[in-house]
């Protein structure tokens, strides 16, 4: 395929799991061909206006706000201003439009590809969506019948799409994650200075952490590590919790245990890991099948349409992965954990079933059908 110079304008974001699919379409646009021009629009004062810039690439913010479903008086105030800001979101759109004049629109979900996707199709610009999770968010399910492809990572999206508008892509993720060897293993642990005759798990609950990881961990270590005679555990706590970490650990002599607010070689951090510990959110998912690690997830309650228990069912039912409710992490999690570390047959099985469910080249799928739609 020629992929020639474009004019494209991507949309969307509120958090990592959004924006991080869009910068990797956004930089695998460029790769293909470096002239192409991409037009970043988010939502003012959200996580994107400063992670999307630090990426190299342009971004608008649009006024535009979200419906919260928690009630209470700020909450309603907010929802207040959803109309106006919506309206007046879509006004701007139509502007950065006619500006910047893309050839077609990309959204991949949040609140803030609503009013640039709706503007877009009403202009006649071609238009495709990308949906992470196993359950369409509610932005994504108004434009499906609007724009003319609809990327996922999951089947049985027919529930909320078009089916004849659905491709099979996956969910962008990082470059460095994939199958690793025994050299990689080797360097990940020499890293975090860990002993390769010991079983060794990963826990990740985000950048900002995850309190029912922690709380976990914390129930663990309380009863005086059952279990984990033999393991060694890396800890990304989070940077929300790393003060309340630190004053729980202080005193504490754990060598085992090595925890940090942020893990910035994660690449090494999952080659070291015989197990990964994960809240289920799509990329997560994603880079837990692309790396082929054996995974414990602890879906997240706290999100939309509990889009994380779907993702995470996806690999359970297809025995890649397993789950432990959130409401029983404090007493399952670990045990559950270092029962599977110490089976190296099951974790076997894990592996190579979540290998199974990789689609780890879709960044560059998604760029074609990019291409494909505009008809080139």
């Amino acid at each position: 395929m020629t992929y020639r110079k474009l004019r494209v304008i991507i949309s969307g974001g509120g958090t990592g799991g959004h924006i991080f699919p869009a910068v990797s379409i956004a930089k695998e646009l460029v790769k293909v061909n470096p002239e192409t021009e991409i037009l970043f629009v988010g939502a003012e004062g959200k996580m994107e206006m400063e992670k999307v810039p630090a990426e190299g690439f342009r971004i608008v913010g649009l006024p535009v706000v979200g419906l919260q479903r928690q009630l209470t008086l700020r909450n309603v105030a907010n929802d207040l201003l959803v109309p106006a800001r919506y309206l007046g979101s879509i006004r701007k759109a139509r502007k950065l439009i006619r500006q910047f004049k893309p050839e077609i629109a990309v959204g991949v979900g949040g609140y803030a590809s609503a009013p640039l996707l709706r503007a877009a199709t009403a202009m006649r610009i071609p238009a495709l969506i990308q949906e992470q999770n196993g359950f369409a968010g509610l932005t994504n399910k108004m434009l499906g019948p609007r724009v003319q492809k609809i990327c996922v990572a999951y089947e049985g999206m027919e529930r909320f799409f078009p089916a004849d508008k659905i491709v099979m892509t996956g969910n962008p993720i990082r470059p460095s994650m994939h199958p690793y060897g025994a050299a990689e293993r080797e360097e990940g642990l020499k890293l975090y200075g860990f002993d390769p005759s010991k079983r060794h798990i990963l826990i990740i609950g985000g950048s900002l952490g995850s309190g029912t990881l922690n709380n976990a961990m914390k129930a663990w270590i309380e009863a005086g590590c059952p279990g984990g005679e033999d393991v060694e555990i890396l800890w990304q706590c989070g940077k929300y919790y790393k003060s309340g970490i630190d004053a729980f650990m202080e005193g504490r002599q754990l060598p085992a245990v090595r925890y940090s607010d942020f893990i910035a070689r994660m690449d090494l951090a999952y080659a070291m890991a015989d197990v990964i510990i994960s809240r289920s959110g799509a990329s997560s998912v994603s880079e837990i099948c692309a790396t082929a690690k054996a995974a414990v997830f602890v879906p997240s309650p706290n999100v939309a349409e509990d889009h994380q228990t779907h993702n995470a069912m996806a690999l359970v039912r297809k025995d890649a992965a397993l789950l432990v409710r959130d409401a029983d992490a404090a007493e399952k999690l670990m045990p559950t954990a270092l029962e599977l570390v110490h089976d190296s047959e099951r974790i076997a099985v894990l592996e190579k079933n979540a290998a199974a469910m990789a689609l780890p080249d879709a960044a560059h799928t998604i760029v074609d059908e990019i291409y494909k739609l505009l008809g080139e």
